[in-house]
């Protein structure tokens, strides 16, 4: 199964080009469960208007999307009138989709945790510190932590302890190729006009 990571960014983009992010989010997301993908948000930065984002991460699992994720890589145009500008003359508003494979980005290497036991705190009374059930992951080369302690078998709190970390460490590789993406649209002042990979004409 491929993992892929699609950055959706509007750039130095006005509120027009966040609201663009939003809507481009929510059709990959719709179009990819409806082709059997499934995608979820890593992250999303909100704009200032209500429904408008700044930059949108979604985690894309699934077989053979070579297609699918061709179709939305690269700059996407929406034509529309302005929803928060009633006479203004723009109508085409532009956004960046970036793709990363996971696989290539994130090194995930089990190797790198080390796992302590310690003795769980909190509600519970005296049973819960009786014996060493918690678990704390620490992934060494990021500092990364992660303690569980939510079951009182401590081989159940170690798997729940590297699952979270695991995710952790996605979250975080995730958004250092984001702010390394966004530093690259910042030294353009605009997305590229008319190299739009896919044109929306559609009311924001």
């Amino acid at each position: 199964m491929e993992q892929m990571i699609i950055q959706i960014t509007s750039g130095r983009g006005p509120a027009e080009c966040c609201r663009v992010v939003a809507r481009v989010q929510e059709r990959i997301i719709k179009q990819g469960r409806a082709a059997g993908i499934d995608i979820t948000v890593l992250d999303s930065i909100k704009g200032d208007i209500n429904g408008t984002l700044l930059s949108a991460t979604l985690l894309a699992k699934g077989h053979q999307m070579g297609a699918f994720l061709k179709e939305w890589e690269g700059t996407i145009q929406w034509i529309a009138q302005s929803p928060y500008r009633k006479f203004h003359k723009r109508k085409n508003w532009f956004v960046g989709v970036s793709v990363f494979d996971v696989k290539k980005q994130l090194q995930w290497n089990l190797k790198d945790v080390t796992l302590e036991t310690c003795r769980a705190a909190g509600p519970g009374g005296q049973h819960v510190n009786k014996v060493e059930t918690a678990v704390r992951g620490i992934h060494r080369p990021s500092g990364l932590q992660v303690l569980a302690m939510d079951s009182r078998s401590q081989l159940q709190n170690k798997q729940l302890c590297l699952e979270r970390l695991e995710a952790k460490f996605l979250a975080w590789q995730t958004s250092l190729l984001v702010s390394q993406q966004q530093s690259q649209w910042q030294e353009h002042n605009e997305l590229e006009r008319g190299q739009a990979v896919k044109v929306i004409k559609e009311a924001l």
